[in-house]
C-alpha cells in the first residue's frame, strides 16, 4: 500500500442522530458538522506516565501490520504500561515498518525493525533480534500477543531458547500473578508473574489514561546485522479471494436481504479482492450457498475489514462478526442493530453504494496502473480505513 496516497476521511459528510450516533448520509453536503464534532470531542492532552529516571524495563514485542500495531499488539503494550511503576520504562520492539504514535500507545522507547515482516518467514533471525533486545534492556518481563501470525510462535521460541518461565493464553494479570483458562474453560489456572507473558485477545483494555515518552532507539545500536537464515522463505501463494475460507479471510464483504443485484455485488468483491459472505436470510433465499453464511449458525470470522451490505444485524449474525476489527455497515435504516456494532455506518441505498464503490475502485486501480496519482476520492476498501 502506498503511504503517499492522499485519503479522504470516510466519516464525512455525516449527521449526528438524537442518540449521539455518527452516521454518513451520502449526497448530503456537510455544513461544518465534522469541524464541530471534532472540536467538541477532541481528547484532552494526557499526562506522561512517568518522568523519573528508569531503573528497570519491561519489553513488548509485536509484529506490525501496514505500519501499525493491531488491536492485539496494542493490548500487549497497554498491559506492560499498566503494570509498570514510575521507575520502569516500557520498551516496544516493532517487527516490521512502524509509523504509529508510540507515545500515545504507552511506549517510553521503541525500536523499529523494518527488515522483518509477518508476511516473511524468518524465525531464527527474529529470535536473534529479540534476544539482542533482551540483552540490551534486561527487562524484568517480556509481553507479547499470543496470536497465530508470528508473535505467539516467537515468544515460545524465545522462552525455550533462554530457559525463561512463560505463561500462554493469559486472560488476566496483575502485579502478582497471571491467569489462563484450564479444563476447557471450566476453571482458571494461576501462577506467579513469569518472564514471558503471552496475552490472549482482549485481556487488557488498550485505552490508557497517560502517554509514554515515545523516544526512538536506533536499531543498529541494539540489533546485530542479519545473518544467513537456515530457513528458505518460498513466499506467499496468492489466490482468488473467493477461494479463501471465510474463517481465514482478512477482508470480507457480506450481503443481506437488502442486496438485490447479486452479480453486481460479486463484481464488487472481485474488484476489491474481498471474500464473500452472506446473512442467513440471503442464504435461505437461495442467493448464496450455505458455506457463505456468517453468524451463530454459520461461520465465525475475524476479518480486519468487514463490510455489511443490507444486513439488519440479527443477534446471531453479530455473534459471527464479534471478532472483526473494522465493521462497516451500509443500510437505509440508521437504527438497524448492526449500526450499534459498526465502527462506521453509511446510510444509503445498498445497490447505489455497491455501484459507486465498484466504479471508484476500478478508477483507482486504473490510475495506479497508468502511473498517475490515485484519485483523491479513494474508496473505503482501498485504504480509507487505514
Amino acid at each position: 500500500m502506498n503511504d503517499n496516497i492522499k485519503r479522504i476521511d470516510p466519516r464525512r459528510p455525516f449527521i449526528v442522530t438524537s442518540a449521539g450516533l455518527k452516521r454518513i448520509t451520502l449526497g448530503e453536503i456537510g455544513s461544518g458538522a465534522l469541524h464541530d464534532f471534532v472540536a467538541t470531542h477532541h481528547d484532552a492532552a494526557k499526562p506522561r506516565r512517568t518522568a523519573k529516571v528508569s531503573r528497570r524495563a519491561v519489553l513488548v514485542a509485536a509484529h506490525t501490520d501496514r505500519g501499525a500495531l493491531d488491536d492485539h499488539g496494542r493490548q500487549a503494550l497497554a498491559a506492560a504500561a499498566l503494570l509498570a511503576d514510575d521507575e520502569t520504562e516500557v520498551v516496544l520492539i516493532a517487527f516490521g515498518a512502524f509509523s504509529d504514535d508510540a507515545a500515545s500507545l504507552g511506549a517510553d522507547r521503541y525500536i523499529e525493525l523494518p527488515g522483518f515482516d509477518r508476511r516473511h518467514f524468518a524465525p531464527d533471525e527474529e529470535l536473534r533480534a529479540l534476544a539482542a533486545c533482551v540483552a540490551a534492556f534486561t527487562p524484568v518481563h517480556v509481553f507479547m500477543p499470543d496470536n497465530a501470525t508470528g508473535d505467539g510462535d516467537l515468544g515460545r521460541r524465545y522462552a525455550a531458547r533462554a530457559g525463561a518461565s512463560i505463561a500462554t493464553h493469559v486472560v488476566e494479570l496483575d502485579l502478582q500473578h497471571v491467569a489462563a483458562y484450564a479444563h476447557a474453560g471450566r476453571a482458571v489456572a494461576l501462577r506467579a508473574l513469569p518472564d514471558v507473558i503471552l496475552l490472549a485477545p482482549n485481556a487488557v483494555d488498550a485505552k490508557l489514561p497517560y502517554v509514554g515518552a515515545g523516544a526512538r532507539v536506533n536499531s543498529e545500536d541494539v540489533v546485530p546485522a542479519t545473518m544467513p537464515s537456515a530457513y528458505v522463505d518460498l513466499g506467499i501463494e496468492e489466490m482468488d479471494a473467493a477461494q479463501v475460507a471465510l474463517e481465514e479471510a482478512d477482508f470480507i464483504i457480506s450481503a443481506g436481504n437488502g442486496v438485490t443485484d447479486v452479480p453486481a455485488f460479486e463484481a464488487l468483491a472481485s474488484t476489491l479482492g474481498a471474500a464473500i459472505g452472506a446473512s442467513r436470510v440471503a442464504v435461505d433465499d437461495g442467493k448464496f450457498s450455505r458455506d457463505k453464511q456468517i453468524g451463530a449458525t454459520g461461520k465465525t470470522v475475524e476479518a480486519s475489514v468487514y463490510i455489511a451490505f443490507g444486513i439488519s444485524g440479527a443477534v446471531q449474525h453479530l455473534q459471527g462478526i464479534k471478532d472483526c476489527r473494522h465493521v462497516i455497515a451500509v443500510n437505509l435504516d440508521a437504527s438497524a442493530p448492526i449500526a450499534k456494532r459498526a465502527n462506521l455506518t453509511i446510510v444509503a441505498d445498498t445497490q447505489e453504494t455497491i455501484k459507486a464503490l465498484t466504479d471508484a475502485a476500478s478508477a483507482a486501480r486504473a490510475s495506479r496502473t497508468n502511473g498517475s496519482p490515485i484519485l483523491q476520492t479513494a474508496t473505503l476498501a482501498e485504504g480509507a480505513y487505514a
